[in-house]
């Protein structure tokens, strides 16, 4: 897929201020700090197109990117640790549930681990709501230029293994690289196929 257009829509504090659900529209969170702005940037190939920061918890509200007039990059708040207090943390834990449980257009949604960390209680949880929500979703593993070839593939031989006492199978999963851009062709063409499975309500 060629990213030939961008265009930011605006930021949303709830699910019913979002775009009309259109378009296909592919949703990217995971656990605060885990490189959620970076990667967004590398696979759009543009440096600041999602603030990045080395403050947890920065993005606060649903933003929604189109791409190519063709289908929403969504960029949603990070889950587990943020500065902003307990009130705050649960703001933004429903609006999340929200979208990724009444979001019509949502064809797949992003959940992002650091590779170097793949066993979390709270990506577990995340996970766990998902697969029992039936909400269609793959895992994509950040910063894993992190680690040597030996203990990126230890780590995520853990993660199946643990998964799979859980799972009956394991969802897609992705291997990236905000910096070496590794990943970002696979999750593109992953995208322009589910983009074919839309279909306007």
């Amino acid at each position: 897929m060629i990213i030939r257009q961008i265009k930011f829509t605006g930021s949303s504090p709830s699910l019913k201020a979002c775009p009309a659900p259109d378009r296909p529209e592919y949703a990217f969170t995971g656990r605060s700090n885990v490189g959620k702005s970076s990667l967004i940037n590398m696979l759009m190939q543009r440096k600041n197109l999602a603030r990045t920061s080395s403050t947890p918890g920065k993005t606060q509200l649903i933003n929604h990117f189109l791409i190519n007039d063709r289908w929403y990059l969504t960029d949603l708040p990070g889950y587990g640790y943020a500065k902003t207090g307990k009130k705050k943390i649960r703001q933004f834990q429903k609006l999340v549930s929200d979208y990724v449980l009444h979001r019509e257009n949502l064809m797949s949604l992003f959940l992002l681990i650091d590779a170097r960390h793949p066993d979390l209680e709270n990506d577990r949880d995340f996970m766990d709501f998902l697969g029992n929500s039936r909400i269609p979703f793959a895992i994509v593993f950040t910063k894993t230029d992190k680690l040597s070839s030996n203990q990126l593939d230890k780590n995520l031989n853990h993660f199946r293994k643990t998964t799979l006492q859980r799972w009956e199978s394991l969802p897609e999963i992705f291997l990236t690289s905000a910096g070496t851009s590794r990943g970002r062709d696979e999750i593109l063409d992953f995208i322009e196929k589910t983009n074919t499975l839309f279909k306007k309500r």
